[in-house]
């Protein structure tokens, strides 16, 4: 069996901000739209995918409690039939480049040939909790109730708040706050200099939103600041005891889906469909929970030395912006403290800006930065990439690609 394994499609929708245009579309509603548009784009029917694997994050919304199983609710929605398996993950930020591995692996075992993967996620649309203890019959017998916001904080009981980490292990390696901030600062520019010249358009499909009585084609990412400045982001306040981590230089609460379609290579020569890239390596690794501003540089080592390249063979990098931390430190580390060796991999990294500007929805942004590395290669008329991406308590995820196809 020719083992190889492709991409064949890439895509994702527009980023909405919180509580914006996409706060009424569900998770799995928003995953339904990209499967079948990037089922689509690739000339596959539904009724030829074999598996689903979902990466999503937040398993509840509002009144409507829908996100458990939401892969299985995502393919039928989707219109795919009810016999097609599937599977929904949750690994935090990695959630759908896990998903992509699992796709992957089940290709290479043979018990799928196409596999849809994808990632989606909604913070809109996140519900507020009331303590289990008033279910249990122990809440006060007379009085208010307490309601708490699980996106305040944004972290673990046990551990520090993400951006604490963020913060310290960047300082740890001399990466200073100003730094992180000039950093961000050029992803928006990079961002605004891509959207002008049309590259978004590879890879966001348009969804209607049914917004109150007025129903709307949502199509451009709503996040981005594109008027921002040195200035301005050097008097935003840290967030949560960071000691480099503002609003300006961490990207949003973000709503979007993601999503890709991976084939044995064979299987798509015999249905004559033309891949984008093909999947060299692949990559996990965790660490000290304290560490998540490292972990894409440890999966990244870590591809880089299952493969055989060296890190002047990769021709672009994603790297997620968790926080401006992580891209500015990983490039550090992978550059062994080689200053024209770090500002090369920089020169490489989110050409097209990065999570800062787009927006950063949990289960989506995995497969997000393999769509854009997948695009941007074949504009550049081929090459190898790499994406890689942190979550929570130190998780690192990544996959190692090879471009196949250009714009013609």
């Amino acid at each position: 069996m020719n083992e190889d394994i492709v991409i064949v499609s890439a895509l994702r929708t527009a980023f909405g901000k919180f509580c914006g245009t996409l706060r009424e579309t569900p998770t799995y509603e928003l995953g339904a739209h990209v499967i079948e548009a990037a089922l689509r784009r690739a000339g596959i029917s539904k009724g030829e995918v074999d598996e689903v694997f979902m990466g999503c994050a937040i398993h509840a919304e509002n009144e409507d409690f829908v996100a458990p199983v939401i892969a299985r609710q995502a393919l039928l929605k989707a219109g795919l039939p009810p016999q097609t398996k599937s599977m929904t993950i949750d690994k935090a930020c990695c959630s759908s480049i896990t998903a992509t591995h699992m796709g992957i692996n089940a290709i290479k075992l043979g018990e799928s040939e196409i596999v849809v993967a994808l990632g989606a996620e909604n913070f809109s649309r996140a519900p507020f909790i009331v303590h289990p203890s008033v279910r249990l019959g122990q809440g006060p017998k007379l009085g208010h109730i307490k309601i708490r916001d699980p996106l305040v904080r944004l972290g673990y009981k046990d551990f520090n708040p993400v951006a604490v980490d963020a913060g310290d292990v960047a300082l740890s390696h001399s990466v200073t706050r100003e730094e992180q901030h000039k950093w961000a600062l050029l992803s928006q520019q990079r961002y605004q200099e891509a959207k002008k010249s049309g590259k978004f358009m590879d890879e966001i499909v348009p969804i209607k939103v049914q917004l109150e009585k007025e129903e709307i084609v949502f199509e451009e990412d709503e996040f981005p600041k594109p008027y921002t400045s040195l200035e301005k982001l050097a008097k935003l306040p840290t967030v949560y005891g960071s000691p480099t981590v503002t609003p300006g230089n961490a990207p949003g609460l973000n709503d979007g889906a993601s999503c890709m379609v991976l084939m044995n290579a064979k299987k798509a020569e015999e249905m004559n469909i033309k891949p984008l890239a093909r999947i060299l390596e692949t990559g996990s690794v965790c660490d000290l929970p304290s560490n998540i501003t490292i972990v894409p540089a440890m999966v990244i080592d870590h591809m880089l030395e299952k493969s055989g390249f060296g890190i002047e063979e990769i021709d672009l990098f994603e790297i997620n912006e968790a926080f401006a931390a992580m891209p500015v430190t990983c490039a550090k580390i992978l550059s062994k403290d080689n200053r024209s060796v770090e500002e090369s991999i920089r020169r490489r990294m989110n050409v097209n800006g990065g999570a800062i500007a787009i927006g950063h929805p949990l289960g989506a942004s995995g497969i997000r930065i393999i769509s854009t590395l997948v695009h941007e290669l074949r504009r550049r008329g081929g090459g190898k990439g790499i994406a890689a991406i942190c979550g929570g308590l130190a998780q690192g995820e990544g996959v190692l690609i090879e471009s196949l196809s250009h714009v013609g």
